[in-house]
């Protein structure tokens, strides 16, 4: 062998092969090719890239937790019989997470990025792709559609511009951009695989864009653009049994997450309207039995007295198939289209009623809270207005007893307790109205409730 490889270096050098070298470099010179058959460059998403990337930034933020010590080191007794300090000082402990955001106004510093990236943060760093940091302040968030809002201060930002998510077809090619594993700013591209997408109990409102462009842990946040480097939908999350991208991802339609900061930025919360009805979807059976052709719409089952259905004139029985001329595929699709609009908003549906199609109108309006005084209850309730609310979850409606109103001062502030606090369970029994809560703190001097404050639980004695 050796023999063999020296009998061509030989032949080479003296002349013998001078085709076979230039054979081989012909084919070498082939395989990068930088013009195609028409010496015209070859097509690249580079220049959009370039102008694309600077606008995606990466978040880093820092939540500081107070451990639990245990409850023996609070006893005076016990700190004296071992010598512990008087007041031993409380331990903390600081959690860091990462994520993606991106610029949607250049001059005011406004970021979008998912709720669930900067929830329960003390602090937020938004890196840019310049290798500068600034410090961020959140603006506000909604953790039903998981958009947050933050803003920063700083020169030389840029803005991506947006597309109309609803002009989005399966099969246009899309970018993703963001930081995943905290890598740093990772382009990747896919098609949209499908539209729509709802009822996957990852959000409480969903209407999601699917995508086969990888995201994996630390996208969120991030852009979805299109080949003109427009912004069409916010990166959320991933379907995966490993953790890892599997060719499902989920971005938020731009349309729904540019309505949400809008919001975010004027108030600091979105505040929803209702409908006043409930309806399920209608399967092949029931579309056999209300004579329609097609398996699609969502059957109305309930209208609430004096509700905006009701004052449009909506029945039981009424199958809704579009609200504001958007088809409706199942009930999921009625409560995302209504839950996007804001108080005051029209709403127009089209309904099918015993085999006629109607068009009606409603308006949508704030729910009416039925409330009590909490001392009313119980004494150590005193000073918090209660209401009785329906939590929206993907997989149903969930009644709960909430805190709408507390007095400073009062019982139940010193307790601890906070408006917007929602009451899951008094004295280890489940909560879901008045009675169920009289019930079960009735006869009882000491209440231990379990308390749901934003996205964080906890018993509170």
């Amino acid at each position: 062998m050796r023999s063999l490889i020296l009998s061509l270096r030989n032949a080479l050098f003296s002349g013998i092969l001078p085709p076979l070298f230039v054979f081989w470099a012909a084919t070498t010179s082939a395989a990068f090719p930088v013009a195609d058959s028409q010496q015209k460059p070859l097509p690249t998403l580079a220049p959009m890239l370039e102008k694309t990337v600077p606008a995606v930034v990466n978040i880093f933020t820092a939540t500081h937790i107070t451990v639990q010590q245990n409850p023996l080191l609070s006893d005076p007794f016990f700190r004296y019989f071992f010598d512990l300090p008087k007041q031993p000082q409380p331990k903390q402990r600081t959690e860091q997470s990462l994520g993606s955001g991106v610029v949607i106004d250049a001059k005011r510093g406004l970021i979008i990025t998912n709720n669930h990236v900067i929830a329960n943060a003390d602090e937020i760093a938004v890196n840019l792709a310049s290798g500068e940091t600034l410090q961020a302040k959140l603006l506000g968030t909604d953790p039903d559609t998981d958009v947050a809002l933050i803003q920063v201060s700083g020169e030389g930002l840029s803005a991506l511009p947006m597309a109309d998510s609803d002009q989005l077809r399966v099969g246009d090619f899309v970018i993703a951009i963001g930081n995943p594993f905290g890598l740093g700013q990772t382009v990747t591209s896919g098609i949209v695989s499908a539209l729509g997408r709802s009822g996957l109990g990852i959000e409480g409102y969903e209407d999601f864009i699917q995508t086969d462009a990888s995201i994996n842990p630390g996208n969120s946040g991030g852009a979805l653009v299109n080949l003109r480097g427009e912004l069409v939908g916010i990166n959320t999350a991933i379907l995966s049994k490993s953790g890892g991208n599997v060719g499902i991802g989920f971005a938020i339609p731009i349309n729904m997450a540019r309505d949400i900061a809008q919001q975010l930025f004027e108030t600091g919360q979105v505040r929803r309207g209702h409908l006043g009805a409930s309806a399920q979807d209608v399967t092949a059976e029931l579309a056999k039995a209300c004579g329609i052709k097609k398996q699609h719409g969502a059957l109305v089952t309930q209208v609430d007295v004096d509700s905006p259905a009701d004052h449009a004139g909506l029945l039981v029985g009424d199958i809704i198939t579009e609200v504001n001329e958007r088809k409706i595929r199942r009930s999921s699709d009625i409560r995302t289209r209504i839950g996007m609009l804001r108080l005051g908003e029209e709403v127009h549906l089209q309904v099918v009623r015993e085999g006629k199609v109607l068009k009606l109108k409603a308006t949508v309006e704030k729910p009416k809270l039925s409330t009590i005084d909490g001392g009313k209850i119980h004494p150590k309730l005193a000073g918090a207005t209660l209401a009785q609310v329906i939590k929206k979850m993907p997989r149903g409606d969930l009644k709960l007893v909430a805190i709408v109103k507390i007095e400073s001062k009062s019982a139940a502030a010193k307790a601890g307790l906070k408006q917007g606090d929602l009451i899951i369970q008094a004295n280890r029994q489940t909560v879901q109205s008045f009675s169920a809560l009289a019930k079960s703190v009735k006869g009882s001097n000491q209440l231990l409730l379990n308390i749901q404050r934003g996205e964080v639980a906890f018993f509170l004695v």
